[in-house]
């Protein structure tokens, strides 16, 4: 399967990432004011292009580019930047292909990441950065003291968005036990869960972009992402009708994580997503889930099993109210795992009501 361009923005990264050969390489070509222009990885269209310049075929090291980008022309390193394939090569893409950029080396270098779907990156001389161009995306590489003050401003927030989701969602589940849940309280424990979400991925683009000066920062981000409970999915397939299909529960997360900053922030949009008609005049209606959310916190159900409870029973409540002799009566439940269930659904209704009103 083709990966997007984003995933191939994010792996170029991990190979120019600082403590990587090949970003040591860049640098040496940075200080040295000469520019460059280098292609990752070759192939038919690649040599198609290609005019001129010298097969070479030899192991990569930072100085050898340094040294072979005092020449005119672009060099081309396969695709792990582990050989030096050919050097003072002239790129001839497509030149009816649109850019945005104005220099010679930019417009090339954005024309064949374009043409080929081959990583491109070019070292400014005049204007000492190093950018990448990779499927028709383009990222300026910046010093990891820039990107570690952004990251921390972002570890931050997500410090704050963390504390709060966890706040939404204890509250959730004590509003379920006691069947008080609103179409507000559900979409904003999405909101919550998608603002996480969004400023994790951030962060872990700053991890990857650190490479291994984002050790630290990489810990931080495991310590606040660790534990958060069942996604988007599950809460929107608790709160869909049950003739809800996988593909519309699948569209409806794709529909969350395609909301525009602003629109994540209109709970009537979000409840939209969900299926509650009515949007923002219809927040205050008491809704009931069906009990997925709360079975998967418990480790012991598989899913298959989670899945025959709530066909069986039609609701939390119901489960809630069942015993022992009621859950062995659905397909795949013994007496051990209808105790571990009835145990389980017990234990997590006393901890929300007592993290509710202690």
């Amino acid at each position: 399967m083709a990966r997007s361009p984003e995933d191939a923005l994010k792996a170029t990264l991990a190979r120019v990432a600082p403590g990587t050969a090949l970003r040591d390489g860049l640098e040496r070509i940075l200080r040295g004011r000469t520019g460059a222009l280098i292609v990752l990885g070759t192939d038919r269209t690649i040599e198609s292009i290609c005019s001129g310049g010298f097969e070479i075929g030899i192991d990569f090291s930072p100085t050898r580019l340094r040294e072979l980008a005092k020449m005119d022309g672009a060099i081309v390193c396969d695709k792990d930047a582990s050989n030096i394939l050919r050097a003072g090569v002239q790129l001839v893409p497509d030149s009816s292909i649109e850019t945005q950029e104005t220099g010679t080396r930019h417009r090339t270098a954005e024309r064949v990441a374009i043409q080929t779907g081959v990583p491109v990156i070019s070292v400014s001389q005049s204007m000492q950065i190093i950018a990448l161009y990779v499927n028709g995306l383009r990222h300026v590489l910046e010093g990891s003291e820039k990107v570690l003050a952004r990251a921390n401003q972002a570890l931050a927030t997500l410090e704050r968005y963390r504390s709060r989701l966890d706040q939404v969602t204890s509250s959730l589940s004590a509003l379920e036990i006691e069947a008080m849940v609103t179409v507000r309280d559900v979409a904003v424990t999405l909101q919550r869960q998608e603002m996480v979400r969004r400023i994790s991925e951030e962060i872990s683009q700053y991890v990857l972009e650190l490479g291994e000066d984002g050790r630290l920062l990489s810990l931080q981000l495991d310590e606040l992402t660790v534990g958060r409970g069942p996604g988007s999915d599950v809460i929107i397939r608790d709160y869909s009708g049950p003739t809800a299909s996988a593909a519309d529960i699948d569209n409806a997360v794709k529909a969350l994580v395609n909301l525009g900053p602003t629109e994540l922030i209109d709970l009537g949009r979000i409840a939209g997503i969900v299926g509650f008609a009515g949007g923002e005049a219809n927040l205050d209606a008491v809704v009931q889930p069906r009990g997925y959310r709360l079975l998967s916190g418990l480790k012991a159900v598989p899913k298959a099993v989670a899945d025959r409870l709530v066909d069986h029973f039609g609701g939390l409540q119901f489960l809630m109210a069942a015993t022992i002799d009621d859950l062995m009566t659905v397909d795949g439940i013994g007496d051990q795992r209808a105790r571990t269930v009835r145990e389980g659904l017990s234990r997590m209704a006393e901890a929300s009501l007592l993290d509710r009103f202690l």
